[in-house]
């Protein structure tokens, strides 16, 4: 925990009593976090706070469970377990979990984004204004890729923002949206889209010990325009070249909802004998990564680090199993933000990011009301991590 936000919290009160209230989506994160929060908590000065806050403060369990049980036609409501008046909340849900099923005339049904952000909507709805504060941390953007429109088309993301204020949502916090500019429709509101460049690094680390960290041998590399600033970020905290590729796209056409790619252009130095991460925003079927993954193996590039903060695999695993052994990719690294399916943990080139650490911070912080400002930027945690890398003490 960074130094300063320590010393912040045992000097500043609570906005309110925390209460966290994890949906069936996202139960394991949940867990996680509130038993970082109570370890935090057990242990922490509380002589600054007045009786009702000493009380309040640290505890067995911050969770209060919410429930969002369905009738047999498929409809549902949300009943909370317990009071919620006057508590701090914060609502984690994980709209991508599609293991959830529930029953519609006698089909079983898989949940998709919208049956997840609906049972959001009724957990904001039981609430009912009695909290001091409500907080929503969406680590997946709902409707995030349908960001802007380009036609005849919806905004969803900004509709959907727009929908969670006017329910009396304080807060929402995300990580790495699609395009975190979506925020300008909730403009008097808070929205933090939080990137995991440090859980990266600190992951590749941990399971890679022979990774040289310099210009000679590594390059970070978007796979398209649109990740460029997490790539420019990425290699500047790590003193490494970027490159970049861009779509070459068929607009006269549409395939499962986008215009195909014809082609992946090149843009950078040589790659030739470096290690390569290529860094993302979410693989979905990964046809795009693989495809910049060959490209990068026919410049000669060495081993190939497909990293992205959501790890879909909207097209099952088989294509990058493929890549793997072909000596295509070397590793895969994701965060935990969405579902992993039980095939995904078993794969040997797989590395996953926990990321509960960092959410049960962020909510700490913002408990306290301290600023976000040093968990936004991780660039010194980062320089520490990389100094102990290269010292062989991590």
């Amino acid at each position: 925990m960074p130094a300063n936000i320590d010393e912040d919290f045992i000097t500043r009160r609570p906005v309110a009593p925390l209460g966290l209230i994890p949906l069936e989506s996202i139960k394991a994160i949940g867990k996680k976090v509130d038993n970082y929060l109570v370890d935090w908590r057990s242990d922490r000065p509380i002589d600054h706070l007045d009786t009702y806050d000493r009380e309040h403060y640290a505890g067995n369990t911050y969770i209060i469970e919410a429930q969002c049980p369905r009738f047999g036609s498929g409809e549902a409501k949300a009943t909370l377990g317990d009071s919620i008046r006057g508590l701090d909340i914060y609502i984690l849900v994980d709209v991508m979990n599609y293991s959830l099923t529930y029953k519609i005339f006698g089909n079983e049904n898989h949940m998709s984004p919208d049956d997840h952000y609906a049972d959001l909507k009724r957990v904001i709805s039981a609430i009912a204004g009695k909290a001091q504060r409500v907080n929503v941390i969406l680590p997946f953007l709902y409707e995030s890729r349908q960001h802007k429109k380009s036609q005849r088309e919806s905004l969803d993301c900004a509709v959907a923002l727009q929908e969670l204020v006017t329910m009396g949502v304080d807060n929402i916090i995300t990580f790495d949206a699609h395009d975190p500019r979506v925020m300008n429709s909730i403009p008097l509101h808070g929205f933090e889209s939080i990137r995991p460049a440090y859980q990266f690094i600190k992951g590749i680390c941990k399971k890679v010990k022979d990774l040289e960290i310099d210009p000679e041998h590594l390059m970070i590399i978007s796979p398209d325009e649109g990740a460029m600033d997490r790539a420019v970020y990425m290699a500047n905290v790590l003193g490494v070249d970027v490159g970049m590729f861009y779509k070459r796209r068929d607009y006269s056409k549409i395939v499962n909802g986008r215009n195909p790619i014809v082609a992946h252009e090149f843009l950078g130095d040589d790659v030739e004998g470096k290690d390569v991460i290529i860094i993302d925003d979410m693989i979905a079927s990964g046809e795009s990564m693989i495809d910049v993954a060959r490209q990068l193996k026919q410049r000669k590039a060495a081993r190939i680090f497909a990293v992205s903060t959501f790890g879909l695999f909207t097209s099952g695993l088989d294509s990058f199993d493929k890549a793997v052994e072909e000596g295509v990719i070397y590793k895969v690294v994701t965060t935990n933000l969405v579902y992993q399916s039980p095939e995904l943990l078993s794969r040997d080139y797989y590395i996953s990011c926990d990321m509960s650490k960092y959410i049960a911070l962020i909510i700490d912080t913002l408990n306290h009301d301290c600023s976000l400002s040093s968990l936004l930027d991780p660039s010194v945690r980062i320089n520490r991590l990389l100094e102990k890398y290269k010292a062989g003490k991590n």
